[in-house]
């Protein structure tokens, strides 16, 4: 509830026009889709902590607080390791969209987002997203394979599986971008093309943490890369052109 509060603003910027032609008041609007989301990730949560239980996963930072009996968790290691690869996912990134802005492909110069919004609308990604794509999506598809080729052993053991799994969101992630490009600019296939390669650089980053360090591990990092996008590198472009 309070990552989807949070990307309000970075929305009502990013799709104004479509939101100003909504019948609906606007704060109506904002409460039905508070409402919506929290009913849509209550279920996601459900299914994929019952999943992650039977696939081999962890929500190792969790589980140990809600254990009875503690179990070894390095959390300073979980965090060492974490932020580093979600600031190198984010520089790499920003450094593929420079390319593709001079091979014609820019967004960033059509909607203008304050920076305080890009801040907030990182908890969306860090806490939102990886909800759906790494602790449902991403559990649910190695569940899937591992019920289709009956493996006696744990799903997480099998590198084909996490593999597969951790492509397939990472693609999905990158398409789910679409729509929110799509208010700002025309689709095209360079267009397309961006989205799932940018976006599938860090659900492979975070797929791989997720299944290495636990789900809390890839919510760090994809809250780290998105800091990257969205506050320091803006931060860095309007210090440039002063």
């Amino acid at each position: 509830m309070f990552s989807t509060i949070a990307i309000l603003p970075y929305v009502t910027s990013l799709e104004a026009d479509v939101i100003k032609a909504s019948p609906l008041p606007l704060p109506i609007v904002l409460l039905l889709s508070v409402v919506q989301s929290t009913v849509l990730f209550s279920v996601l949560l459900f299914i994929g902590l019952r999943l992650a239980k039977s696939t081999g996963f962890k929500v190792s930072i969790l589980e140990n607080y809600l254990a009875k009996k503690k179990i070894e968790v390095n959390v300073k290691q979980i965090v060492k390791t974490s932020i580093p690869l979600g600031v190198l996912a984010g520089v790499a990134i920003v450094g593929l969209d420079l390319i593709f802005i001079k091979s014609g492909s820019n967004l960033g110069g059509q909607v203008s987002i304050p920076i305080w919004q890009g801040f907030l609308a990182s908890f969306y990604g860090g806490i939102s997203e990886e909800i759906l794509l790494r602790l449902f999506f991403m559990t649910f598809i190695v569940w899937l394979i591992g019920k289709l080729i009956r493996t006696k052993s744990i799903p997480t053991e099998n590198n084909i599986i996490i593999w597969s799994s951790i492509i397939i969101a990472a693609i999905i992630f990158g398409l789910g971008h679409l729509p929110a490009t799509a208010a700002i600019t025309t689709l095209s296939p360079l267009v397309i093309f961006r989205a799932i390669l940018l976006n599938g650089i860090g659900g492979v980053v975070f797929g791989w943490l997720y299944w290495k360090r636990g789900f809390e591990s890839a919510m760090i990092a994809h809250f780290s890369a998105d800091i990257v996008i969205h506050v320091i590198f803006p931060i860095a472009l309007s210090m440039l052109a002063l």
